[in-house]
């Protein structure tokens, strides 16, 4: 720990004045072949392309994250928990090599520890010692007008909203996938054609191996500058696990999953929308389930703290009977983990929501944002879910729909490009399901996360 806190510090100290740095959420998405490194560069600029040839054709790239969070609870689980409150202190940190010839050939590595502090009886995915993130390889060709590329290893995937495919930002370990994909773009069309196992964090070192138990693979498509509408995306997606539970079933799923999202962003009005249907089996039942979402948001650019008002929808299926020998319960696959929020109470499997939000640009560092989310179960026949289709609470105990509302608030402070501090809350009103199935008492979260990125 004493290690971590002396290489955070000292990062600090180089990354001071270096304001050049285009952090992404995937970090292998950066390119800092252009950086020219002059008498004003820093440390951190003069790391992000190190020259390793005369004429430059290997060069290689550094980079990471340091991110402390601490978070509490009170009543977490509904008042379910052993005890009332629980504060604990999670800490992350990250570190990549991105060496590259050419523009043929790349090889991409990665570590990441997670640690938890107090944390009363922590997940892998709070908790995930050391080990080796993400190690890949890209090929790349030119194909006539397109670009062709080869990448074989182990991965982040994210694709659209991040609401099936997302890297977990949120939660202490971000998540990752063996995997083997082709990347084709041309023009206005990009194309991922992938095959992968997912990769389980497991407590300990180094321990992270091939998983052949959850098996996810398909085709993701973009198409940008559609007229009318912008931008489109169309994809396919197969889930193979071998052990999956549900309300009223458990055991091996083959679950595939055929969607399209129309979305846009522009200066004012953007929009979002999303449908899925799924199909296949699990055990000896059928699966037929559904998703619908919409979002959308109009920012005042010209008023004071340029205010931007929200919507948000979601029809998210469940399970209609618990002996039809068919299986409603939509699995939302690989999603992001603080899926309404980082206090990550609930899943989007069987319920709908309406969810309005509001946010306020104090100035050109700090942001505020809040929302209220309100919740009712889909099926009564079904049960509430984590992000990973964990099972809460069944269906057996209550005839009730309405789960609750949840009311969050945050604060985000851009320091520098580098640095950020956020802060958040979030209060969920147990409704009459859950004052039926637990102990129904209101849950409070809060949370503080300072994140430091090179």
């Amino acid at each position: 720990m004493k290690k971590l806190i002396l290489l955070f510090l000292v990062t600090i100290q180089f990354g001071l004045a270096q304001n050049r740095l285009d952090f992404k959420s995937l970090r292998y998405d950066e390119d800092y072949s252009k950086i020219e490194n002059d008498s004003n560069s820093t440390f951190l600029d003069r790391i992000k392309y190190i020259p390793l040839t005369k004429d430059e054709n290997l060069s290689l790239s550094l980079g990471g994250e340091l991110r402390s969070q601490y978070q509490y609870f009170n009543n977490e689980n509904w008042g379910d928990t052993a005890n009332d409150s629980d504060g604990f202190l999670l800490n992350r940190a990250l570190f990549h090599l991105d060496t590259k010839y050419k523009k043929s050939f790349r090889l991409f590595a990665q570590i990441q520890s997670s640690t938890a502090i107090s944390r009363i009886d922590p997940s892998p995915v709070d908790k995930n010692e050391l080990d080796i993130h993400q190690l890949f390889m890209d090929l790349n060709f030119q194909l006539n007008e397109s670009d062709v590329t080869f990448r074989l290893g182990r991965q982040e995937f994210m694709y659209g909203s991040q609401r099936l495919i997302a890297v977990r930002e949120g939660p202490n370990s971000r998540q990752a996938f063996d995997a083997v994909k082709m990347i084709w773009k041309y023009k206005n069309l990009k194309t991922d054609l992938f095959y992968s196992q997912f990769v389980k964090n497991n407590f300990g070192n180094f321990n992270d191996r091939l998983n052949p138990n959850t098996k996810f693979y398909g085709i993701y498509n973009v198409i940008n500058k559609v007229p009318l509408i912008q931008n489109v995306d169309l994809y396919y997606l197969g889930l193979d696990k071998k052990t999956a539970s549900f309300n009223s079933i458990s055991g091996e799923e083959k679950r595939h999953s055929i969607g399209t999202r129309i979305w846009s962003k522009n200066k004012n009005w953007n929009y979002d929308f999303e449908t899925v249907f799924q199909f296949g089996s699990i055990e000896n039942q059928s699966i037929q389930a559904w998703t619908a979402s919409l979002y959308t948001n109009y920012q005042f650019n010209q008023l004071k703290f340029k205010p931007k008002l929200g919507l948000k929808t979601e029809l998210i299926s469940g399970d209609k009977a618990t002996d039809d020998n068919k299986l409603q319960t939509f699995n939302p696959l690989f999603p992001r983990g603080a899926y309404f929020g980082l206090a990550a109470i609930l899943g989007p499997s069987n319920l709908y929501d309406i969810h309005p939000s509001i946010e306020l640009k104090i100035n050109d560092k700090m942001s505020f944002a809040a929302d209220y989310d309100f919740f009712w179960r889909f099926s009564k026949s079904d049960g509430i879910y984590q992000p990973n289709t964990t099972l809460i609470y069944s269906s057996a105990n209550s005839t009730q729909r309405y789960i609750g509302s949840q009311l969050g608030a945050s604060i985000d402070y851009d320091i520098q490009k580098w640095f950020a501090l956020k802060i958040e809350a979030t209060w969920f009103n147990a409704g009459s399901y859950l004052k039926e199935v637990s102990a129904g008492k209101d849950i409070l979260f809060t949370a503080a996360t300072l994140a430091y990125y090179f």
